[in-house]
């Protein structure tokens, strides 16, 4: 697929999922071009026992809608940033997010690796290109890829990188990795049709 400029601006979509606490917030903001819109509200006491901080002690606010974020490559190609709230009481919202999207990234974190189960699963069901990217908290023990996908159980041709979402050189690694895999899972898709 290649993208020459026309007189019809074309749109990306792509989703930033994961666990509560993952990152999703801080790739967006690292990444965005516009100020991102954030629907964070402080942590409550209505979810004690339902949110499981374990790991992010630390954290005050969550998501409970989306974020989102904007980002021109060029005239005519924009990137379209959406990340997904990573509590399961906010999951139904997932469908509509997802619709129309090139394809995801899932953001790992060793410290509670079990975390992106759900949206792997969600991706592989439905046929949606993804890529793990692996957040290097500070004081996180590290994994080489390989064992990330082990653990994981991914597929040989799922990419599996390790990033910072902090520092927008990496964010943009991350992205750049998951439109070429997802264009290559197009491509192989089209051409086996």
């Amino acid at each position: 697929m290649d993208f020459e400029p026309s007189d019809e601006p074309v749109a990306l979509k792509i989703l930033i999922a994961g666990g509560f606490g993952v990152g999703k917030t801080t790739l967006v903001g690292a990444i965005s071009e516009i100020r991102p819109l954030r629907t964070e509200e402080v942590l409550s006491d209505r979810g004690i026992g339902i949110d499981d901080v374990e790991g992010v002690e630390g954290k005050t606010t969550t998501t409970v809608a989306m974020d989102f974020g904007r980002i021109t490559i060029r005239e005519g190609l924009v990137v379209y940033l959406f990340g997904t709230p990573g509590q399961e009481r906010f999951w139904f919202m997932w469908d509509e997010l997802s619709y129309g999207a090139l394809g995801a990234v899932v953001l790992a974190d060793t410290r509670r690796l079990t975390d992106c189960f759900p949206s792997i699963d969600y991706f592989e069901q439905r046929g949606t290109p993804f890529i793990v990217a692996v957040n290097c908290f500070d004081g996180a023990d590290r994994y080489d890829t390989e064992d990330v996908r082990s653990a994981l159980d991914l597929d040989p041709d799922v990419p599996v990188l390790m990033c910072d979402v902090r520092r927008r050189a990496s964010a943009k690694t991350v992205l750049i990795t998951l439109v070429e895999h997802s264009l290559k899972v197009l491509t192989a898709s089209q051409s086996s049709s």
